[in-house]
């Protein structure tokens, strides 16, 4: 820095003080949990964390056994202050995988995916398989099922096959990117709700038929932008680019705006995590909490994905 000036100089050009207030630079460390959170130390595993807020991996758990109460609550504890744990060597199969996923709640029944992606035989497991002839396009950040009355609880992501190198998964905390707003525009948003579709992502190639169907079976619904976390109280912001296409009560201009605002806020690294897959590495997030990217950077390579999602609740706003 120079004497007089917070702006830094790279040379002799004095670098512009930007007018954006999401474009400052400087620390962006926001609070891993809400105050109150119960942060007594974890007994009955290994807690590795990955960022200061989001992402941990647990050892000392196969998820494939015949898991205790304390051992489930515990997990849900660490589910709620590191939004997505990592299980690295877990030679399941699809049995123990689903019967992992049961333990927290009804597994969801996708109603999409069998139009969708091909090679889907079991309506509680979404098959997720890419090769030089299916490509990932699953490379837009997003919560899952937001076009839902009762988007998903959390999802379980197993590997079951994945390129040499490639085809990593990152995750945003959306409560960390939520208390680090600007004061004045996460007041702005604090009452606000949005609208959220399917229509133009899972409706663009079904016939004109079938999509007038589920349109009929499935709405556009409505969710407060700001989401509140039951279990602790945390505040997150709940809009993402797949599925909210508009904030209720603005112009188009001005939602759109404000949606690019917050979606590329998201978007900071300090907000993220990113997991490098092995196989037997599986994933679990809480997904009212995060939202996730699957990075297409290995095609043709081929890259298969098992996911298990639970029911989950109503958003409700503070």
């Amino acid at each position: 820095m120079t004497a007089g000036t917070d702006r830094p100089r790279f040379g002799t050009v004095v670098a512009p003080r930007p007018t954006d207030p999401l474009a400052s630079h400087g620390p962006l460390v926001a609070a891993r949990t809400p105050a109150g959170f119960d942060d007594r130390p974890y007994e009955l595993f290994e807690v590795r964390p990955h960022t200061p807020t989001i992402g941990a991996e647990i050892r000392g758990v196969r998820l494939g056994g015949d898991l205790s109460a304390e051992v489930l609550a515990e997990l849900h504890r660490a589910l709620l202050e590191w939004k997505v744990l990592f299980f690295r060597d877990q030679d399941i199969e699809r049995a123990d995988h689903r019967s992992f996923a049961a333990r927290w709640g009804e597994l969801e029944q996708h109603p999409f995916f069998k139009y969708t992606y091909g090679g889907q035989n079991d309506v509680d497991v979404a098959t997720l398989a890419k090769d030089a002839d299916v490509t990932g396009v699953e490379n837009m950040w997003h919560n899952d099922v937001t076009w839902h009355a009762t988007p998903s609880l959390l999802a379980v992501l197993r590997a079951v096959e994945v390129p040499p190198v490639g085809g990593d998964t990152l995750w945003a905390d959306t409560g960390a990117a939520h208390d680090l707003l600007p004061d004045d525009l996460r007041q702005q948003i604090e009452h606000l709700t949005a609208e959220h579709d399917w229509i133009h992502a899972f409706g663009t190639n079904m016939d004109e038929k079938l999509r007038a169907e589920l349109r009929e079976a499935f709405p556009p619904v409505t969710h407060p932008v700001v989401r509140v976390i039951p279990e602790t109280g945390r505040k997150v912001l709940f809009v993402n680019i797949i599925f909210t296409r508009r904030i209720l009560g603005l112009s188009e201009e001005e939602s759109n705006q404000l949606l690019m605002k917050l979606y590329r806020h998201v978007q900071r690294p300090e907000f993220q995590v990113r997991l490098r897959w092995e196989p037997n590495t599986i994933a679990m997030w809480d997904n009212r909490a995060c939202q996730h990217y699957a990075v297409s950077d290995y095609h043709p390579q081929r890259r298969v994905m098992e996911r298990i999602s639970v029911v989950g609740d109503v958003p409700i706003g503070p």
